[in-house]
């Protein structure tokens, strides 16, 4: 029985069938109709970032971007837009991107010269540089690069050229946000022989200025007290600003009188207790926590009075009293 002409039936009924497929497919797939969904992150500043998706967390915003999920706080976020190719580039026409226009005076958040970092309920402080990015701020005091998260920050702004000539020879500035909290460190500095910036520095480490708030450990206010050093300075009231300001900076002139004005075991007396100290031969005990908050402070303390017009005899003494570790 001769095949061939039933295989060669086969193959042409084969043919037409892929043909047939790939007319198809190739009509699907060029459907005019067929729209693609522009995701974008209206942000707190207005500006918008389009992604390729994004969905709300109890964590946060989430956001994905050429394969890669990121995380931003709610309060960086004020929605999600969802929108067609054509109504985004009708909103395009009627609004402008506030993210695509650069910041002045700063060269896209780099701030190469003195800056004022503003901080969430109004503290601020002044910075040798600065430079922002979506994470937060890093700033630089001295040889120190210290990192703010977004969370905390509210703006940076950089120094008026006239202002640094003025006071190119003077301490670095500071300001808690409010006159009557400033008032309270130099008052109290000033009445028990304790630097200003030396308590402003301790006070936005331990509470970042916040009256009310309770550490895990039970230290509480603006100095964050232990009950028991509270009690040893009489401070009934330790979440009461002007009792509390008073017992944190009595406390420190008491560890400066301790250690021979040695503000690096200073610090570590305030962060892990005198004992502490102590026990360890008059050193920065080997804690991780306490050698970075000894570190933090020190070095952005160092950096103020080496700038700083002192007499001789009171310039030695600070040089001894700011130089970290033996």
């Amino acid at each position: 029985m001769n095949r061939t002409p039933i295989i060669a039936k086969f193959l042409l009924l084969s043919a037409f069938v892929v043909l047939c497929s790939v007319q198809a497919f190739s009509q699907t797939s060029q459907k005019p109709d067929e729209k693609k969904e522009v995701v974008r992150l209206k942000l707190s500043d207005n500006s918008y970032l389009t992604v390729d998706d994004a969905w709300e967390t109890p964590q946060g915003i989430w956001y994905k971007q050429q394969g890669i999920s990121h995380l931003l706080s709610k309060d960086r976020v004020k929605k999600i837009e969802r929108t067609t190719p054509e109504e985004k580039q009708e909103q395009d026409d009627q609004e402008p991107l506030i993210a695509e226009t650069p910041k002045p005076p700063s060269q896209n958040g780099v701030y190469d010269k003195p800056a004022w970092i503003y901080l969430k309920g109004g503290a601020r402080f002044e910075a040798d540089s600065a430079t922002e990015s979506p994470a937060g701020v890093w700033y630089k005091r001295g040889p120190l690069a210290i990192f703010i998260e977004r969370s905390r920050v509210e703006k940076v702004e950089l120094v008026e050229s006239e202002a640094i000539a003025e006071n190119g020879t003077k301490e670095r500035g500071w300001s808690t946000g409010r006159a009557g909290l400033d008032s309270l460190i130099r008052s109290n500095g000033n009445k028990y022989g304790v630097d200003p910036y030396l308590i402003f520095l301790v006070m936005e480490q331990e509470s970042h200025f916040n009256p009310r708030v309770v550490s895990p450990k039970g230290a509480r206010g603006l100095m964050q007290l232990m009950p028991g050093t509270a009690a040893r300075f009489g401070v009934r009231r330790p979440h009461d600003p002007a009792q509390n300001v008073s017992g944190g900076t009595r406390y420190l002139k008491e560890l400066l009188n301790r250690f021979n004005n040695r503000v690096d075991l200073v610090l570590a007396s305030y962060n892990a207790g005198e004992g502490a100290v102590i026990r360890f031969g008059h050193r920065v005990p080997p804690y991780r926590e306490t050698r970075n908050y000894v570190k933090r402070i020190s070095y952005r303390y160092k950096s103020k009075t080496v700038k700083t017009k002192k007499p001789a005899a009171a310039a030695t003494a600070t040089s001894s009293a700011t130089t970290g570790g033996r």
